[in-house]
């Protein structure tokens, strides 16, 4: 997985990627409905703020959105513990 800088998107693909991810099935806000527009730009400041980030994976040649503690949950997970 590579992290890419939301800086290096184009806006329209930013937008693009950033909708992708919040109409997708599963992506909860909580027992309030919020709409499109608010979760688009939640998730932009997350972006901002660097609370999350994109990930590029180039085996399927896809995006995500993660938190930053995921982020680095999956790293801890995926660093080799036994060095011989």
């Amino acid at each position: 997985m590579l992290q890419i800088p939301y800086q290096q998107l184009s806006p329209e693909a930013l937008t693009g990627l950033i909708e992708e991810f919040v109409t997708r099935e599963g992506t909860e806000y909580g027992l309030t409905e919020v709409s499109r527009e608010r979760k688009i730009a939640q998730v932009m400041r997350q972006l901002e703020r660097g609370s999350a980030v994109i990930l590029f994976d180039p085996d399927s040649s896809s995006c995500n959105i993660v938190d930053k503690a995921s982020l680095a949950e999956h790293q801890q997970q995926s660093s080799p513990t036994d060095r011989h």
